[in-house]
């Protein structure tokens, strides 16, 4: 039987950790750390290649998050 994950846990906001960004919980990855590399043309699949103690579903949640208000990551000039 699969466990079902709360896909609200799995983004954190700390301060004084990773600048207070948006990070993956238990990690020091950043939320624009994943969407940097997806839009570089990195795929999920190859960001866990590469960052192993994460899981795929960690990462869609980073991209979701970045996904369901984009225009917070926009900084003005």
């Amino acid at each position: 039987m699969q466990t079902i994950t709360d896909i609200g846990t799995l983004i954190v906001k700390t301060p004084g950790t990773c600048g207070g960004r948006l990070r993956i919980a238990g990690s020091r990855i950043t939320v624009q750390y994943i969407v940097t590399e997806v839009k570089a043309g990195i795929t999920p699949e190859a960001i866990l290649e590469n960052k192993s103690h994460l899981t795929l579903g960690e990462i869609y949640a980073a991209l979701a998050s970045y996904l369901s208000s984009p225009s917070k990551w926009i900084k003005s000039s």
